[in-house]
């Protein structure tokens, strides 16, 4: 058996919101996106999580994402990104996710998140919950700003391409390896492993579950930006360290350092004092 690897998705997976309409709000206000491009990428978001998307309407998607994204200048985007994260992404990750990316790690496996949201975005957010790789959507740049055209789009059967890919390049034994999503569009990406699992799922994904007896799980809380930042620092232990066994998905109490524990007790502590008040 080869080396494996846990792909979770990234919007109410692993955090509790939409990560392109998270930033929209410091875009806007840094003058790249009018109250209009706001709206429209709202509603492109809530159609694509109600109704789910077709290649139609996954190919309208990514050309209004292209549209608005032209000129840009990359470092801006950066910038917000990196001053916004603890604000706008952080209150909203899931301690499970946190827990359960912990027990991957501990286990020796690559974290990767896959999601259709720009690199730009995604690649801070995978640093934030202590993932080790990113598939995300890439846009064309050329002297610093993005062209318009997109070079990649992490979405649909092209995450489950994608993950073929990294799996040869980096060794993956795909039948040993994870896959967590909240969206029926994922399910090419979840077939694509031998452990796949759904979060939070949409009615049609949880109809698609059912028929293959996958896994579902629901995530609730959110974890404190403290404990996200000190669990993405911890080390992997030893190979042939009692962390190092393979972690099983369903015993999400089961972790991985102490920081893991702590979002766990964290998590615990503001339900019992929900109901104590």
């Amino acid at each position: 058996m080869g080396r494996a690897a846990a792909f979770f998705d990234l919007d109410r997976t692993v955090i509790a919101t939409s990560s392109a309409l998270a930033f929209a709000r410091p875009f806007y206000r840094d003058g790249l996106m009018n109250r209009r491009d706001v709206l429209a990428s709202g509603y492109a978001q809530l159609v694509y999580k109600v109704a789910g998307a077709g290649d139609e309407q996954m190919a309208k998607i990514r050309d209004q994402l292209a549209s608005l994204c032209r000129g840009w200048p990359v470092d801006q985007v950066r910038r917000i990104v990196a001053e916004t994260l603890d604000e706008l992404i952080a209150p909203y990750v899931y301690a499970e996710a946190v827990a359960l990316i912990g027990q991957h790690r501990a286990a020796g496996r690559d974290v990767v998140l896959v999601s259709s949201s720009g690199e730009e975005m995604v690649r801070p957010i995978a640093e934030l919950v202590g993932a080790d790789d990113v598939i995300a959507t890439r846009m064309t740049i050329r002297e610093g700003r993005f062209t318009g055209d997109v070079e990649f789009y992490a979405a649909g059967p092209n995450k489950a391409e994608a993950v073929r890919e990294m799996a040869a390049r980096n060794g993956y034994d795909l039948a040993a390896c994870y896959a967590y999503s909240d969206s029926v569009s994922d399910v090419p990406l979840l077939e694509t492993v031998g452990y796949p699992t759904v979060v939070n799922p949409d009615r049609a994904l949880r109809r698609a579950a059912q028929r293959r007896a996958w896994p579902l799980v629901t995530f609730r809380r959110p974890v404190p930006t403290r404990l996200v930042r000190l669990a993405s620092s911890l080390r992997r232990p030893a190979p042939g360290s009692l962390l190092s066994r393979p972690a099983v998905p369903a015993a999400l109490a089961v972790t991985a350092g102490a920081a893991v524990v702590l979002a766990i007790w964290y998590g615990r502590r503001r339900a019992t004092a929900r109901t104590a008040g």
